[in-house]
């Protein structure tokens, strides 16, 4: 089967305010086999809501509404829902009742406008809520279809789902299982990588293959649904297969980590050490190498060096090799991780030189020309980088593949 999640609220339509729920909620079903195919945001409007739910009721088979059943004039869902589906709101006394009862409880004054939740959609089974005023409401629909209505707020919204929603799902829900495989892969171009893996995923309806790219970072990501756990792992594993002969070490994760997990237990396992010189990218690459839980066991530290003096007062650059050959530059690059790894006492280095736009700021140097040294137990290298896109874009190019790198190093 599949659903839509639909979220009520003008405010989830402002930068302020998250759609979460949408997320938990489709980890729910699909640990019940059920595929979300859409997701949706509408403000308190009762027009666009009502359509908005007639409309996703003649896609999927579970609607599930979010929000919208509050007390309050901008509160819709309810109204919203009957009207789409032709039902009139029928006044339920019991509700009021229990409402009236948790604000003496509460040691509080019900307000008029509370009755409003006391409203359900003509034929609809009531969800209780323990945890808030507003009941949930399960309908079934012609066609046999469902559409379910959930408060907003995640801490009435979850128990619900887990205590009254769930269980009436896998009473009506055939046999179906999800499984997935994620593989995060590094240093290739999104269209390279997909020339290469299409031959082998479009042949398949089942699993189904999706590619996000980032900067730097591409995941292929395979959902297989079937009616057993075996046949469902069976084809993601059958894809997973073919893709990891065509690429090969350029994935690093399998899981999902991120490269900066993946290097991080690739240098602990080792027992090497790593420091950082940086430049451009202003300390973003100690702090991806930070981010990760247990560091303090391999990363040592590093150098923030944004402008000439400081490259050489504290790393001990030479002067004559930043004049002869620029900051920007594969000498420089080379001195800047030999030096990291020399001061810090590290197995290796990682250095990050160059510029990131949007002006360029040294003479010669194209925004978006950076070099990425690495100094070993072997000497130190570096490569040169022409990274795409604004400011933001290079320097996360421009950490992604000093980790990737890195990654090759130690693998």
């Amino acid at each position: 089967m599949t659903a839509e999640i639909l979220a009520v609220g003008s405010e989830l339509l402002t930068p302020e305010k998250q759609d979460t729920n949408s997320l938990w909620l489709t980890a729910q079903l699909n640990g019940l086999g059920v595929e979300v195919v859409q997701k949706s945001i509408i403000g308190d409007d009762l027009a666009r809501l009502s359509a908005g739910i007639r409309d996703a009721l003649r896609r999927a088979e579970i609607l599930i509404v979010t929000g919208g059943l509050g007390p309050t004039e901008d509160d819709l869902t309810r109204q919203a829902a009957a009207d789409a589906i032709g039902r009139q709101l029928c006044f339920q006394e019991e509700i009021l009742k229990a409402i009236e009862e948790r604000f003496a409880r509460l040691k509080r004054k019900m307000a008029e406008i509370n009755r409003r939740q006391a409203y359900l959609v003509d034929g609809a089974e009531k969800l209780p809520n323990p945890n808030g005023t507003a009941p949930g409401q399960w309908i079934d629909v012609d066609g046999g279809r469902i559409l379910l209505l959930l408060p907003g707020p995640p801490s009435e919204l979850k128990p619900m789902f887990e205590n009254e929603v769930l269980p009436r799902l896998c009473r009506r829900l055939p046999a179906a299982v999800i499984r997935t495989l994620c593989y995060r892969v590094a240093g290739m171009p999104e269209s390279e990588l997909d020339q290469l893996i299409a031959p082998v995923y479009k042949p398949y309806t089942n699993p189904v293959t999706t590619i996000l790219a980032a900067a730097g970072d591409i995941q292929i990501h395979l959902r297989a649904r079937c009616a057993t756990a075996e046949e469902a792992e069976s084809l993601v594993q059958e894809v997973g297969a073919k893709i990891t002969a065509l690429l090969g070490d350029r994935i690093y994760s399998t899981n999902g980590d991120s490269l900066e997990v993946t290097v991080g237990r690739l240098l602990a396992a080792a027992q090497r050490t790593i420091a950082v010189a940086e430049s451009c990218t202003g300390g973003l690459l100690a702090a991806r190498l930070t981010d990760v839980a247990g560091s303090s066991k391999y990363f040592r530290g590093g150098f923030v060096v944004y402008n000439v003096e400081l490259k050489t007062s504290l790393l001990g650059v030479d002067q004559s090799l930043i004049e002869a050959h620029g900051v920007v530059s594969e000498p420089v690059a080379e001195a800047m991780a030999a030096a990291a790894r020399k001061r810090t006492r590290s197995d290796y280095a990682i250095s990050i030189t160059g510029e990131a736009g949007p002006e360029p700021a040294t003479p010669g140097v194209d925004p978006g020309t950076v070099w990425i040294g690495i100094a070993g137990p072997s000497g130190a290298k570096a490569q040169l980088f022409r990274f795409p896109g604004n400011r933001a874009r290079v320097r996360g190019f421009a950490v992604q593949t000093a980790l990737s790198l890195l990654r090759r190093e130690l693998i």
